[in-house]
C-alpha cells in the first residue's frame, strides 16, 4: 500500500493502520514526478495508492491519470491498468472525489464493517520480523531500491532514538521533516509513540510556520535537517517568537555545520539538541549523540552506536578493522539492518555481507570512546538540503535526451543547501544546446531537487589510463570555474 502525501493527519493514521493489519506501507517522495511514481508503483507491486490533490508544482491526481489513464473510466476498486498492473485501489485524501477513486471517508466507513474479531485474528498472524515499511532510496547504479524494514527494525530504532533524546510523555515534538523519510516516520512519529509524547506535525516545511507552531503549541523538541534550522534562524521575524519551551530535538539528514549547531543551542535554546547518523538501510539511526554529552562532542561528532548496535570501521580494500582514529568504511550490525532490497537479491548481498554487516559506503573515524566522525561518504552521492541524490539516476535520465552523447553528474558545494547538482555534458557532434534547454527537459519528469542547477558543456572527461572517469577532477575544475571556493571551505571546516 503506497501513500503519496505531505504530513497530513491521514498519513499518520495510515502508518499505524497498515502495521496493525499487516500491510506493507510504501512511502512515496512528495517531490516525485510521473516517471519516478510509475517506477515505484511497478517495482513495489503496490495494489493500493493513497494520495492528496498535489504539492507545490505537481498535481498528483493529474500525474496519476497520466500514467494510469484507465483510472478515468474505472469503477473504484476495479481498476485494470496496463502500466500499473498490480494497482487496484486508489484512495483520495481531501475534498471531492476524483474519477475512479474511493474517498478517505469511504475507507473509514468500510473499516467499521470489519468485525473486531476479524482484525484480532489477522493481528495474531503477524510476526515482529515481517516487513512493514518500504522506503525507496536511490542507488549508485540503476534505479531506486525498495528498502524492506520490519516491525522489529523500526520499533527498536525509534525506542533507542527516543532514549537518546530523553523523550517522555510530557514532551511535544514539532515534526517539520517529511513523513515519507525515516526521519519522519521512525525518528519522529514512532519515537513519540514509544514514549506517549505528543506529535505536532507541520504539513509541509515553512520556517515561519515552524516558529509559530513551537510558540503556540509550546513544543519541547523539534527535528530538522540543517537547511531547515538555517531557514528558521535566518527568518526576519525570528526574534519575535517565544521558543523558550524548546529543550531537545534532532539535527540529521546531512552534515551538520558547527556554527549552525551553536546557533540552534544559543539562539533557539535547544540546549539538548542531538545529532544522528544513519541511512534508510539501518532503520535509520546507527549512531547518535546524547543530551548529556559535552557540547564539544555534540557539535563535532555523530555520537556513539545506539544500544544493541555494533559499529566497526574497516579498510575498504581489505575488509579488516582499522585502529581507533583511523578513517575507513563504517559498517554496522544488529537489529537495525534491513531485511533487504525488494526483489534485488544480488544488490542486497553486496550491501549486507554473510556475517550480517551492513556496509554503509560512508567513511568515518572512531575515537577511543566510540564516538564517530563522518569523514567522507559514498563516492558519488550528493546531499542537497538533506535529500540524497545519486548521480547515476539523473545520468540515466539525461541519456534519453537526443542531443547528449555522454553526461556525468557531480555535486558542487553550496553555502545554503550543502551541495548542488551539476551536469557535465558532452553533446553529439553538430548539436548545440543550453543550460536552460537541459533543465527544461528535466522539468516534470524528475523531482525538482534533482534538476541540475549548473550545466557545463565540455569536449571530453578526464580519465585514468584504464579509462575510468575522474569525477573528482570535474568537481575541482567546476569549483574554480564557478568560484565556489568559499562554499567549499565551509563544507570542509
Amino acid at each position: 500500500m503506497s501513500i503519496w502525501a505531505t504530513n497530513v493527519p491521514e498519513w499518520i493514521i495510515t502508518q499505524f493502520a497498515t502495521a496493525k493489519m499487516g500491510a506493507v506501507l510504501v512511502t512515496v517522495n512528495t517531490s516525485y514526478k510521473a516517471t519516478e511514481l510509475e517506477y515505484l508503483m511497478r517495482q513495489s507491486d503496490s495494489t493500493t495508492l493513497l494520495l492528496i490533490q498535489g504539492f507545490k508544482d505537481t498535481d498528483y491526481v493529474s500525474t496519476l491519470y497520466e500514467i494510469c489513464p484507465e483510472l478515468k473510466d474505472a469503477t473504484p476498486g476495479h481498476l485494470s491498468s496496463r502500466r500499473l498492473p498490480a494497482l487496484k485501489n486508489v484512495i483520495f485524501i481531501g475534498e471531492g472525489r476524483p474519477v475512479g477513486m474511493f474517498t478517505w471517508q469511504e475507507l473509514m466507513d468500510y473499516g467499521q464493517e470489519v468485525p473486531l474479531e476479524d482484525l484480532r485474528a489477522r493481528q495474531s498472524t503477524l510476526a515482529p520480523d515481517e516487513v512493514i515499511n518500504m522506503q525507496y532510496t536511490s542507488g549508485t547504479t540503476g534505479f531506486p531500491k525498495g528498502v524492506m524494514l520490519t516491525h522489529y527494525n523500526i520499533v527498536n530504532n525509534a525506542h533507542a532514538v527516543a532514549d537518546c533524546m530523553k523523550l517522555t510523555s510530557t514532551d511535544r515534538l514539532c515534526i517539520p521533516v517529511p513523513l515519507f523519510h525515516c526521519f519522519g516516520c521512525v525518528m519522529s512519529t514512532l519515537a513519540c509513540v514509544t514514549r506517549g509524547a505528543t506529535m505536532v506535525p507541520i504539513e509541509a516545511f515553512n520556517a515561519k510556520q515552524v516558529l509559530e507552531t513551537v510558540e503556540k503549541e509550546r513544543c519541547t523538541a523539534v527535528h530538522g535537517v540543517p537547511t531547515m534550522f538555517i531557514a528558521e534562524l535566518d527568518h526576519p521575524e525570528f526574534d519575535k517568537f517565544d521558543l523558550s519551551s524548546l529543550r531537545s530535538g534532532i539535527m540529521a539528514g546531512s552534515p551538520c555545520p558547527l556554527e549552525v549547531m551553536k546557533a540552534v543551542i544559543d539562539r533557539m535554546g535547544v540546549r539538548e539538541i542531538t545529532i544522528a547518523y544513519g541511512q534508510t538501510e539501518s532503520s535509520p539511526v546507527i549512531t547518535q549523540t546524547r543530551t548529556d554529552d559535552p557540547i564539544e562532542l555534540r557539535v563535532s561528532s555523530v555520537g556513539q552506536a545506539l544500544p544493541g548496535v555494533e559499529v566497526k570501521i574497516i579498510d575498504p580494500s581489505t575488509g579488516q578493522e582499522v585502529p581507533r582514529g583511523v578513517s575507513g568504511e563504517l559498517c554496522t550490525r544488529g537489529y537495525l539492518v534491513m531485511k533487504g532490497y525488494y526483489k534485488m537479491r544480488e544488490v542486497t548481498a553486496a550491501a549486507v555481507d554473510r556475517d550480517g554487516w551492513l556496509h554503509t559506503g560512508d567513511l568515518a573515524r572512531m575515537d577511543e570512546n566510540g564516538y564517530c566522525n563522518i569523514t567522507g561518504r559514498a563516492k558519488d552521492m550528493i546531499i542537497r538540503g538533506g535529500e540524497n541524490i545519486y548521480p547515476r539516476e539523473i545520468e540515466e535520465f539525461l541519456y534519453t535526451f537526443p542531443k547528449i552523447r555522454d553526461v556525468q553528474i557531480i555535486g558542487v558545494p553550496d553555502a545554503k543547501f550543502g551541495e548542488e547538482v551539476m551536469a557535465c555534458i558532452i553533446l553529439r557532434e553538430g548539436q548545440e544546446s543550453s543550460p536552460e534547454e537541459i533543465r527544461e527537459y528535466c522539468r516534470g519528469k524528475i523531482a525538482n531537487h534533482k534538476i541540475p542547477r549548473y550545466v557545463r558543456f565540455i569536449a571530453a572527461f578526464p580519465m585514468t589510463a584504464s579509462g575510468k572517469i575522474q569525477k573528482y577532477k570535474l568537481k575541482e575544475s567546476a569549483i574554480k570555474e564557478l568560484h565556489l571556493e568559499d562554499a567549499a571551505s565551509i563544507r570542509t571546516a
